[in-house]
C-alpha cells in the first residue's frame, strides 16, 4: 500500500501572522516537502495542476521534473491532471517524457477540476466536462499503447499517422488514476479501463464515499478485469497532528475557520465526524485511517494526506510530513496484517521497482 502526501499549491494567507507567502516561496516549498517526504519514508508525492491566482502549480510536469532530478525513490504523481482542458496529445508527451526523466517513478490523477472558468481559458464549454473528459482519455490511452494513431472526435483536431514521442519507457505506460468526488461517470470510466479510481473524500461523508467506489468495484468486475476487490482505489485526508488531541484541534481551528475551504461551513468538529479531515494525536491518526477500509469496500492501494495550504506556515508543514514518518510504519504494518494475500498493491512501473530496491541497497552490491 502506498502512503503519501499532495496538495494543490495554494498561497494562502496565516491567519495567525497575517503574512502570505510569495509565489517563488511556495514552488520552493513544494520542492521542500517532497525531499522530505522521501527522506522520511513516504512513498507518494503527487501535486495537482491549476491556472489562476491563488494557486501556483500551473505546469505539473516541469515542478515534478525537477523534483525526480533531486530524489530518488519516492514516486511522482498529480493530484490532478486536466483531462478536460490540457490537449490529450500533449498530456501524452510530457507524461510520457517525466516518466523517463523520473526513470518510471510516474503515475498521474486525471481530473476535471474545480475552477469552471478554466475552461474558456482554454476554449472548452463546461457544460461538455464529461464529455470531454471520456473522449479525451479514449485518444490519451492510445497514444500510449498504439505507435501510429488515426483518429476522429469531437473536440479536437483529427489524427492521421501519428505517432506521440517518446514513447512510452519500456513501452510500459503511466498507471492512470481517474479521480472524482461526486461522477459515477468518471468511476465508470475507471473501472472501463481497468484503471484505479481515486476519490477525494475530504469534504464527503463516508456513505458518498463508499456508494461510488463500491460502482467502481462492481464495474472493474463487470468489465473483466478481476474480482471487484482487485480493483485499484485511492483516498484521501487532511491531517493535522500534534502530540495530543487538544493541542491539534486549538493550533489547526484558525487555519480551518480561515480558509476558503472550509471556513463558514460546518464547524471542525462537524466536518472531522463525517469527512476524511483527521486533526488529534498519532494515535487518533492511526485509528481514523485504518477505519478508512469500511469508506473503500475493503482494502485499498494508496492514501495520501493534504498536509500544507489554507495557510499552515512552512516549519508547520514539515513538522507534519516528520510525524507522517513516525505514523505511516505503523499504518503499513496494521494494514498488512489484516490483507487478504490475494489484493494487488497499485501497479509500479518495472523501472521504478528496480530504482527502489538500488536505493536501498538491495542490488546485490
Amino acid at each position: 500500500m502506498h502512503f503519501g502526501i499532495f496538495g494543490v499549491g495554494d498561497v494562502a494567507r496565516d491567519p495567525l501572522t497575517g503574512r502570505t507567502p510569495t509565489e517563488h516561496e511556495r514552488i520552493k516549498a513544494l520542492v521542500e516537502y517532497a525531499k522530505l517526504a522521501e527522506d522520511v519514508g513516504l512513498d507518494v508525492f503527487a501535486i495537482g495542476e491549476h491556472h489562476n491566482p491563488p494557486f501556483v502549480p500551473s505546469s505539473p510536469t516541469t515542478l515534478l521534473g525537477h523534483i525526480a532530478a533531486r530524489t530518488e525513490r519516492i514516486l511522482l504523481s498529480t493530484s490532478t491532471t486536466l483531462i478536460t482542458t490540457n490537449d490529450p496529445v500533449k498530456i501524452a508527451e510530457d507524461y510520457a517524457m517525466l516518466q523517463h526523466l523520473a526513470d518510471g517513478r510516474v503515475d498521474l490523477m486525471l481530473g476535471r477540476g474545480n475552477t469552471g472558468p478554466v475552461y474558456p481559458w482554454f476554449g472548452q464549454d463546461i457544460r461538455n466536462g464529461i464529455e470531454l473528459a471520456v473522449e479525451n482519455y479514449a485518444l490519451l490511452h492510445r497514444l500510449w499503447r498504439e505507435d501510429v494513431v488515426d483518429w476522429t472526435g469531437r473536440f479536437r483536431t483529427p489524427l492521421q499517422g501519428f505517432t506521440s514521442t517518446p514513447r512510452p519507457l519500456g513501452g510500459v505506460p503511466p498507471f492512470v488514476w481517474h479521480a472524482s468526488i461526486r461522477s459515477p461517470e468518471i468511476a465508470e470510466q475507471a473501472a472501463y479501463y481497468g484503471d484505479g479510481f481515486f476519490h477525494n473524500n475530504l469534504f464527503w461523508p463516508k456513505e458518498h464515499v463508499r456508494r461510488l467506489v463500491d460502482l467502481y468495484r462492481s464495474r472493474f468486475e463487470h468489465y473483466g478485469h478481476g474480482p471487484a476487490d482487485h480493483a485499484v482505489v485511492g483516498l484521501a485526508a487532511h491531517l493535522f497532528v500534534r502530540g495530543n488531541s487538544q493541542d491539534a484541534v486549538r493550533e489547526f481551528r484558525p487555519y480551518f475557520d480561515g480558509s476558503a475551504a472550509y471556513g463558514n461551513g460546518p464547524s471542525l468538529e462537524d466536518t472531522m465526524a463525517q469527512t476524511a479531515v483527521v486533526v488529534g494525536s498519532p494515535q487518533e491518526v492511526i485509528e481514523r485511517v485504518l477505519a478508512y477500509r469500511e469508506h473503500a469496500g475493503g482494502d485499498y492501494q494508496r492514501q495520501l494526506f493534504n498536509v500544507d495550504g489554507i495557510g499552515v506556515p512552512h516549519r508547520t508543514v514539515l513538522e507534519q510530513i516528520e510525524s507522517l514518518g513516525e505514523i505511516v510504519p505503523v499504518l503499513r504494518k496494521e494494514f498488512a496484517s489484516s490483507r487478504p494475500a490475494h489484493v494487488p498493491d497499485a501497479p509500479v512501473h518495472p523501472s521504478a521497482v528496480a530504482a527502489a530496491g538500488v536505493a536501498r541497497g538491495e542490488d546485490g552490491r
